[in-house]
């Protein structure tokens, strides 16, 4: 946590329910200590179908904020231009809150990690967006 006890908000947004709550699971239990970040899975449609929802997404963020920023990954194409409404919109979300451009499971364990290290919102994004130099092979 900052100086300040303020620390930044995880917000995982995916088409599936289910994989946004196994990304936040993974992230967490990857980052050890990280059981106090807060982070919000924000998965399928309010119906349980799959899909994005500009409610959950919201709801999702203001769920995490606590002042520092919420940070906000997302899956596939239509996931990026809901969030990108609800940055355009304004209002819907908490101040700070940032569409991070990183890989989903990766970013989702180096942003956990630098949270959990008390990062700041610039480097929770730079973590997360570094997770894409992560070869493979």
């Amino acid at each position: 946590m900052g100086d300040d006890g303020k620390q930044v908000g995880i917000v995982l947004v995916s088409h599936s329910a289910d994989v946004a709550a196994a990304v936040a699971e993974l992230a967490r239990g990857l980052a050890g200590g990280a059981a106090a970040v807060p982070v919000a899975a924000a998965g399928g449609t309010e119906g349980g179908g799959l899909g994005t929802s500009a409610e959950m997404i919201a709801a999702a963020a203001a769920s995490v904020d606590r002042g520092a920023g919420v940070a906000v990954l997302t899956d596939l194409g239509s996931a990026v231009l809901t969030m990108k409404a609800l940055l355009a919109e304004g209002d819907e979300l908490p101040p700070g809150t940032r569409l991070v451009d990183a890989p989903f499971v990766e970013g989702a364990v180096a942003a956990v990690v630098t949270a959990s290290a008390g990062g700041d919102l610039d480097a929770v994004q730079a973590a997360a967006a570094e997770a894409y130099d992560y070869r493979k092979v």
